[in-house]
């Protein structure tokens, strides 16, 4: 039976805030914790990838403030989601974490490593970008309506995080049924909290004037980092990828065929034998 779909939730308070999350996974290890996308919960990381990880290391997942069975309201900005998701992570864990960040996610583990280095040995950026600067493209023009339609539908999902390509299209409807699995589920992000991730995403991309994108600190993170994505990833262009694994100073660089921003789902198999290889790896400094 699969961990991700029957771990138990699991709460921590840090503060006047509730923390839900699950730990599971191998006894032995750094725990991998999971930073989410806009829109997801815990249930919205996808078995078929969150097993193959936690089979070899200790995962965790988490609902950030106002999301899923986590009280509080969430923050519009990422360096506010950083300063929660840093609080709860120093709650739970006795020493350094990797991380693993997909699309807002990764804007929050850029954010996290560079706040509290100390606390993070290797990262994993998948389907992200470091916010605005030279040669960084934002999202195609599909993408916006979608992202804050009222229920994020099947058709939609597709759209967002898959190719419509035959493998594509098929990639996007056994990742929407194997999300839907798990019997307790949890509630929908409400709107609210979507419209409050939509104003962080626009603050990171620049469209606030300051904003709080990690664009021109990259070269301070001197961890490892691990960036992917899919070739063709209409939510965060794959070219912000390629530079951000050229501004960061200890990055590799992974692309996936005939893929979008759910590239790591699309191919569950070689993306947790890339990520667990990675994370095996010994020494916070150390290249490949």
């Amino acid at each position: 039976m699969s961990q991700t779909l029957t771990a138990p939730d699991q709460f921590v308070t840090v503060g006047d805030e509730t923390y839900a999350y699950r730990s599971f996974g191998a006894s032995k290890g750094t725990p991998l914790v999971f930073l989410s996308r806009l829109r997801g919960t815990m249930d919205d990381w996808d078995h078929a990838l969150i097993d193959l990880i936690a089979a070899e290391r200790p995962v965790i997942l988490f609902d950030n403030l106002g999301v899923g069975r986590t009280s509080g309201r969430n923050p519009g900005t990422v360096t506010e989601m950083t300063a929660s998701a840093i609080a709860f992570v120093e709650a739970i864990a006795d020493g350094p974490v990797d991380l693993l960040g997909f699309s807002l996610g990764g804007y929050v583990a850029q954010r996290f490593v560079l706040a509290r280095p100390d606390l993070v040995r290797r990262v994993v950026l998948a389907g992200t970008g470091p916010g605005s600067g030279e040669g960084i493209l934002p999202s195609e023009p599909v993408v916006a309506p979608l992202r804050t339609a009222p229920e994020l539908t099947l058709d939609a999902f597709r759209v967002l995080f898959f190719t419509d390509s035959q493998a594509g299209i098929r990639a996007g409807d056994d990742m929407w049924r194997r999300i839907h699995l798990r019997a307790d589920r949890e509630p929908e992000v409400p709107m609210d909290a979507v419209l409050q991730q939509v104003a962080a995403i626009r603050n990171w991309s620049g469209g606030v004037e300051g904003g709080d994108q990690a664009f021109p600190e990259l070269e301070k993170i001197w961890h490892p980092v691990l960036v992917a994505n899919g070739e063709h990833d209409v939510m965060i262009p794959t070219v912000n990828s390629f530079i951000m694994s050229q501004k960061l100073p200890n990055a590799e660089l992974h692309v996936y065929p005939d893929s979008g921003h759910g590239f790591l789902f699309q191919y569950p198999e070689a993306f947790s034998k890339l990520v667990n290889g990675f994370l095996a790896r010994t020494g916070s400094r150390a290249t490949a």
